[in-house]
């Protein structure tokens, strides 16, 4: 159990210190979401551009604890080209995760498993979901 925590520290360290999909774009056809948690600072915005029922592209910047931006760069990587379904059904699955909510447990989540133990710290689980939920409100933004 101790090797498996260690791998999911340097998986949320890796996109920490390196993250992907990292800066906004002034493109058209992006929808941006921004989220701010007062309570511990974390500071997210999310683009995400559709066409053709697919993601096509995931931006994030932003200011916030290891968690937070590591998440965000998680959640680029794993939804981009993604269905909007697969992206929807993904990202509710793992907000469901972290805040201990029903979720489909044979769900495979890749990388975002790593911030399954979150969920033992409630005064973090929004550090682990804010980009997540930013991102659920762009694709509720453009899937109308």
């Amino acid at each position: 159990m101790r090797d498996l925590k260690n791998l999911y520290r340097q998986i949320i360290m890796d996109h920490y210190k390196n993250p992907r999909h990292k800066g906004l774009t002034s493109e058209e056809g992006y929808i941006k979401e921004h989220i701010k948690n007062p309570s511990c600072g974390d500071d997210i915005t999310i683009q995400s551009k559709i066409e053709d029922n697919t993601v096509k592209d995931i931006r994030h910047e932003g200011t916030g604890c290891s968690i937070c931006c590591s998440s965000a760069s998680v959640l680029a990587t794993l939804l981009k080209d993604k269905s909007v379904a697969e992206a929807q059904t993904f990202t509710r699955n793992y907000i469901n995760m972290i805040t201990n909510q029903s979720y489909d447990k044979n769900f495979d989540f890749e990388d975002a498993i790593a911030y399954q133990g979150v969920k033992d710290f409630p005064a973090r689980t929004k550090c682990a979901t804010i980009a997540w939920l930013a991102f659920e409100q762009t694709l509720k933004k453009q899937v109308k």
